[in-house]
Formats: structure tokens, C-alpha cells, sequence
């Protein structure tokens, strides 16, 4: 036998490439169904890519869900820093219509002023001891600004105490709220006919200062408004203190004491009012004109 046939392995591969030839010829062909062996092909090519599909497809949803979560976290940051920037620019504006309101109301009290016996300067509380709050503050002017000791101070809601210490450039301020002090203020019940007395004293507990030598027979009633009386030399008449709140006949049956509710805030003070006579002022004036 010739040595060409006698390779078997060639044979075989030349026998399985006429087949494949053949077999392709034969899928070429135009036909409506497909062999068995296509059939085979054809599902277990379908099967290993399914089988790899499948987890491709997850993975590549996982890396878009990561991406998806990533922008979200941006965006969410991002808000919130927008957020944090409103809530800031919200408080100034807050804060500088409330300053506003505060300096309009001082401006309005101020004309007002003008008409009740006294002139005034504004000034700012720059220190408040927390140890002495109901006692004590301090004030941004002082003797260069004309301030001087024993002057009344005010806020646009009412008398809040009077000059103590003067300085070049500050003043300190001693309170009515301050339960040892031993001032006394010259007030009066405001109504057709004033009822008189002095404010001596105040209750931290109850928030209410005690007015007290009211005479007996007065009809003194609850909401009644407290100003002073300008009697004494100090503080000048028609200042604004507060309102009755509640009146008690002493044990000795000869006075009565009220209690009276301060109108002004004293939790929260910014602005003041430094009170001058026009009395004293005149008196000053007149002096100097003599000589």
C-alpha cells in the first residue's frame, strides 16, 4: 500500500474536512428547519451564553447602582450645603430686621422724648456680667458723650435703671431689677387724677417691682400703667414702667403696694436711652449766661 495511505491520521483530517465542507455546503442551503446537529449547535451555544449573560448583566447593574449611589451622595452634599447656607443668611436677616425694629422704635421714642421733659442719647450695651445680670451693664457712652452719674436709662419699652459709674468713654448701669438695691424711684399711677407713691424694691421670684406709700382710699386696678412722677430730681416725669399686675393693702392698714410688671424686656437689651432733664439743662444754661 502507498505510504499517503498509510498515515491514518491524515486520513482522518482530510475525511473531517470533507465532512465540515459538506455539511456546511449543505446549512447554506435555503431551508425551513434545521438539522439536529444545527439544533445541537445552536442550544448549546444558547445555554453558555445565557450562563454567562446572566452574571454579566449583574455585575454591570452592581457598578451602575454604585455610580448611581455616588451621584446621589454628591447631590445630597451639595444640598446640604446650599441648606446650611440659606439657614446662615436666613439668621443675619433675622437678626438685622430685628436691629432694625430695635433702632425705629428708639428713633420713634426719641421725637417722642422731645415732648415729656427730657433729652437722650442712644447707646449700645457692649458688657453684661452673667454673675450680675439683674444688677449691671455697660454702655458704649460716657462723660466725652455728656453722660453723667444718676441719669435715667430707658429702652423704647420702658425705664430700665440709671447711670451709676461714668468713665471717658463708657457708663455702667445699674438696674431696677437688681433685688439689693436700694434706690427708690418716684412713681405715679397714671389716670385722670395721679396716684403717687415710690417704687422700692423688686421680686425676682414674680418679675414685678413693689410700689409701694400708695395712699389707702386710692381705687388702684389691676392693669393700671406705672410711670414716674419726676419728683425727686433724678428721673424725668412720664417714663414708662410698667403695669399693676396686683395690689395688697399693708398690714397697718395706712398704704397700699402694688405690684408692677416692668415693660421693658430685660432678658434682652441692645439699645438704651441715657435720659438728661431739660429742667437741669435750663438751670445749666441760665448759669452761664449770668456769667
Amino acid at each position: 500500500m502507498p505510504r499517503f495511505f498509510s498515515n491514518k491520521k491524515l486520513i482522518v483530517l482530510l475525511t473531517g474536512l470533507i465532512v465540515l465542507v459538506a455539511l456546511i455546503g449543505y446549512s447554506l442551503k435555503d431551508r425551513e428547519d434545521a438539522t439536529v446537529a444545527e439544533q445541537f449547535l445552536h442550544d448549546t451555544v444558547g445555554f453558555f451564553q445565557r450562563m454567562f449573560h446572566t452574571p454579566a448583566q449583574y455585575v454591570a447593574g452592581f457598578f451602575e447602582t454604585i455610580d448611581d449611589i455616588q451621584n446621589v451622595y454628591k447631590e445630597n452634599e451639595l444640598l446640604k450645603s446650599r441648606l446650611k447656607d440659606y439657614a446662615e443668611v436666613r439668621t443675619k436677616y433675622n437678626q438685622l430686621k430685628k436691629d432694625n425694629d430695635e433702632l425705629r422704635d428708639q428713633l420713634d421714642m426719641g421725637e417722642h422724648s422731645k415732648l415729656s421733659g427730657y433729652n437722650q442719647q442712644l447707646g449700645t450695651v457692649i458688657a453684661r456680667p452673667f454673675d450680675e445680670w439683674n444688677q449691671l451693664l455697660t454702655i458704649n457712652i460716657g462723660g466725652q458723650s455728656g453722660v453723667h452719674k444718676g441719669m435715667a436709662v430707658k429702652t423704647s419699652e420702658g425705664l430700665v435703671g440709671r447711670v451709676t459709674t461714668v468713665s471717658q468713654f463708657t457708663s455702667v448701669v445699674s438696674l431696677i431689677t437688681d433685688p439689693l438695691s436700694i434706690n427708690q424711684i418716684p412713681a405715679a399711677i397714671n389716670g385722670k387724677k395721679d396716684i403717687n407713691g415710690m417704687i422700692e424694691g423688686y421680686n425676682s421670684k414674680q418679675n414685678v417691682l413693689l410700689f409701694k406709700k400708695l395712699p389707702v382710699e386710692s381705687n388702684i386696678k389691676k392693669g393700671m400703667e406705672v410711670i414716674t412722677s419726676g419728683m425727686g430730681g433724678v428721673y424725668p416725669k412720664s417714663v414708662y414702667i410698667g403695669k399693676v399686675v396686683s395690689v395688697n393693702t399693708e398690714s397697718n392698714g395706712l398704704s397700699q403696694t402694688a405690684k408692677v410688671k416692668p415693660a421693658a424686656d430685660f432678658s434682652n437689651i441692645n439699645y438704651v436711652h441715657v435720659l438728661d432733664r431739660l429742667a437741669k439743662s435750663s438751670k445749666k444754661e441760665a448759669k452761664e449766661d449770668e456769667s
